[in-house]
């Protein structure tokens, strides 16, 4: 860290830390990623890096933004700017040496928080410090203006509300309720990541209920019908000392519809795994006397899914249990089946699949004699 403080002159003031890294150290909260400001031109920071014998990654050089690469870690120096031109999804901008400008271009007063990284004296032009004390979120000078600038604003707001504020901001909110239809001109990407992060806070049913009466959850998650059940699944969750989970939480929203879960999981392109883990959750079924029946079904954690949505009072009994459980191979074949007198064929997979169903609801033993004497009895061979 100090060889690329020293290469972006930090001590000579040209370089700041800014954002998340300043606003969670205040709070005292783990800080997980470092960002850095700077007055320093874009290759101006990729010459001293390199000189330093630092790595420098071009990450994104039109909006000023560089990777240092520095003990294993990367950080990102962004050059400070103020906006030329927006129109709701993009930016063009031009660079400046101006700390205020750059703050001002930013969303929230408490992102809007610099410190020198040798001193930690925190520079902070709009309130930032103050709304941290008061647990609230305000957008830097209008509300409706900013979200002009940048309609992701609008998920922004509840998202950093949702961990940072005890209320929502009266004029944040109200700006957000009249420009919910902006959020259409979005690109999936840009609203998963939020929607995501929305609801893979500690206890976001709060904030989602409120996105719900306002108009913004519509307009980005129409298949979200059922708001309560989220709050119930957070309660459930609570009590059951289970880590959180967007996409459970994001199931909790929808009815339970393998189809819907298809579509929704390719509207917002979800990874494969996402995609599978949501289908799984939202396929109505029985629930198994055995949850190790379902979790070899659908897997451990779709199984975790189910009884906690289900509000199933073994959830905290078997979450540790099935987290540590590998499901087991079936101990024959139809290799066996047949050699029990079985024709080859079809019938072979038929009957694998019937003793299968009877080994599971055995409780997965592991003999193969006593499976073989199962298989047996399961499709009446000698």
């Amino acid at each position: 860290m100090a060889r690329l403080l020293a290469a972006l002159d930090a001590a000579g003031g040209a370089t700041r830390v800014v954002g998340g890294a300043v606003r969670d150290g205040l709070l005292g909260l783990p800080v997980a990623d470092v960002d850095f400001a700077t007055r320093l031109r874009p290759d101006t920071v990729i010459a001293a890096l390199e000189a330093a014998g630092l790595r420098a990654v071009p990450t994104g050089l039109a909006h000023g933004t560089v990777t240092a690469v520095a003990g294993g870690h990367g950080y990102q120096v962004t050059t400070l700017r103020e906006d030329v031109e927006t129109d709701g999804r993009w930016a063009r901008v031009a660079f400046t040496n101006d700390w205020r400008a750059d703050a001002a271009r930013r969303d929230f007063t408490v992102n809007a928080l610099y410190a020198d990284p040798l001193t930690g004296e925190v520079e902070d032009w709009f309130g930032g410090v103050a709304d941290l004390e008061a647990r609230v979120v305000r957008f830097i000078g209008d509300p409706l203006t900013r979200i002009a600038e940048d309609h992701l604003r609008i998920l922004r707001f509840f998202r950093f509300s949702g961990r940072y504020a005890d209320t929502l901001d009266p004029a944040g909110l109200a700006a957000c309720a009249a420009r919910a239809k902006d959020l259409m001109t979005l690109s999936r990407e840009r609203v998963r990541d939020e929607l995501l992060k929305i609801l893979s806070a500690p206890a976001p049913a709060a904030i989602v209920t409120a996105m719900h009466e306002h108009g913004i959850l519509s307009a980005i998650l129409p298949e979200a019908t059922n708001v309560a059940r989220l709050a119930a699944l957070q309660a459930t969750e609570a009590g059951a000392g289970a880590e959180p989970a967007a996409i459970r939480r994001l199931a909790a929203l929808c009815r339970e519809d393998p189809a819907l879960a298809s579509a929704l999981a390719a509207r917002l392109r979800l990874s494969n795994s996402e995609r599978a883990r949501l289908i799984a959750i939202l396929t109505p079924g029985p629930a198994p006397a055995d949850p190790r029946a379902l979790a070899y079904r659908i897997g451990a954690e779709a199984a975790i899914d189910r009884l906690l949505l289900t509000d199933d009072p073994r959830a905290a009994d078997w979450l540790p249990r099935l987290r540590a459980w590998r499901p087991p191979r079936l101990p024959v074949s139809g290799r066996d089946l047949i050699a029990l007198g079985l024709p080859p064929g079809p019938a072979v997979s038929r009957g694998l699949a019937e003793v299968e169903a009877c080994w599971i609801a055995a409780g997965f033993p592991t003999d193969r004699a006593l499976v073989m004497t199962l298989a047996r009895q399961t499709l009446g061979l000698q």
